[in-house]
């Protein structure tokens, strides 16, 4: 046991102290040797250096007032307010040492400290901005119009989450690169575990980014009135999973983002006005003078009853009926106005028939008797060699 310990020690790695202190001490040495002759660039560059981080400061400075001047705070003017209020200290310092060391003539060691340390401030930094733009387009793009206000702050918990996450782990991959570290299977295992979370909450996660396409693209809002497959209603709330659709017989409907996004959608609301058409099947004793005039009848029937005429002709002859086809518009998209409009010009062509001696046909059928060599008869007529009481009995 002994002897397996002492191995494991001897194994152990140590910090060489003697080695650490050879760096410092030439460190040290280097920078008093670059102070001696170049005191004067040494004074030229910190003045340069305080006044560019003054000036950067003071730009951080404005963050503020650009999201103080923002009507509803929400707007792109306070989403980049945000970034540049979220620009630190450190990054700032680092910056204007990086622009002056270079002039000073500092040696190898010192700027070589200076790039590292600005390296590691700006990857962060960006990372930093990233995350703030990106969170706050998310923000902007909603404004309250599409995600209730519960599921509105758990969604944006849990993609505050994942942005965080995500552009942090690249900061931190980037400066690891940048330190000469071999990153190759720091990037394998992050891409590994991630396709691991990814097949287990696959579900959720392809609601949640199906929430956001509706987000950002908007194929309709809270409160628009959609038809999908054979349902229709009013949409009263999206949230992070599933959407919730008030349908026109009072029932509530409950589908998931992604099932929906899957579907053809149809917004009633953005439509410009709403089309009815009708078909309308005239009997064949109709003359064809009349038949040529019926478009233009139907015409002035539509746009009597405040609806605008699209077309009207003759598309087919029907089982009973020479049909044609009707079509006209509602001055608006509004379901009432297009429901009653339908209504008074389906009256109004139903009168004007009547007054044109135009009949409506309806499914009929004529039975037609024959004599035994196969020739048409009148029915109250007697058949060849039938006696009188037959024809009495028919």
């Amino acid at each position: 046991m002994t002897t397996n310990n002492t191995a494991a020690a001897a194994r152990k790695p140590t910090i060489d102290t003697a080695r650490v202190q050879d760096q410092a001490e030439s460190l040290f040495n280097s920078s008093l040797t670059w102070l001696q002759p170049h005191w004067l660039q040494i004074l030229i560059g910190i003045g340069a250096g305080v006044a560019v981080a003054a000036a950067l400061f003071w730009l951080r400075g404005l963050g503020p007032r650009i999201v103080a001047r923002s009507r509803t705070g929400k707007g792109w003017s306070a989403v980049f307010g945000r970034a540049v209020e979220r620009t630190h200290g450190f990054f700032i310092v680092m910056l204007s040492a990086k622009l002056v060391v270079g002039y000073a003539g500092a040696p190898a060691d010192v700027a070589s400290t200076v790039t590292f340390l600005f390296t590691v401030a700006a990857v962060f930094q960006v990372a930093v901005w990233a995350r703030e733009i990106i969170l706050g387009a998310i923000e902007h793009r909603t404004r309250g119009e599409h995600i209730g206000g519960e599921a509105l702050g758990s969604a944006m918990g849990l993609i505050r989450l994942l942005v965080s996450f995500a552009v942090f782990a690249i900061a931190f991959v980037v400066v690891l690169d940048n330190l000469g570290v071999n990153v190759t299977g720091l990037v394998a295992g992050l891409g590994v575990g991630g396709i691991a979370i990814g097949l287990a909450a696959q579900g959720i996660f392809a609601d949640l980014f199906a929430a956001l396409a509706i987000i950002f693209d908007r194929p309709f809002r809270r409160g628009d009135a959609v038809t999908y497959d054979s349902t229709s209603g009013n949409v009263e709330e999206i949230g992070l999973k599933s959407t919730r659709i008030r349908g026109i017989d009072g029932e509530l409907r409950v589908i998931s983002n992604k099932n929906l996004l899957d579907k053809e959608i149809q917004n009633n609301t953005v439509r410009e006005r709403r089309r009815s058409k009708f078909t309308v099947g005239l009997a064949y004793e109709t003359p064809p003078d009349k038949l040529d005039r019926f478009p233009d009848m139907m015409k002035e029937v539509i746009e009597a009853s405040g609806m605008t005429y699209v077309r009207c002709g003759f598309f087919q002859f029907g089982a009973s009926s020479l049909d044609f086809d009707v079509q006209f518009d509602s001055p608006s998209a509004d379901f009432t106005e297009a429901y009653n409009g339908r209504h008074r010009t389906g009256i109004a062509i139903l009168r004007r028939c009547n007054e044109e001696g135009l009949v409506i046909a309806y499914p009929m059928q004529v039975n037609y008797l024959a004599a035994p060599d196969g020739q048409l008869v009148d029915p109250g007529a007697r058949l060849p060699g039938a006696s009188p009481a037959d024809a009495t009995e028919r």
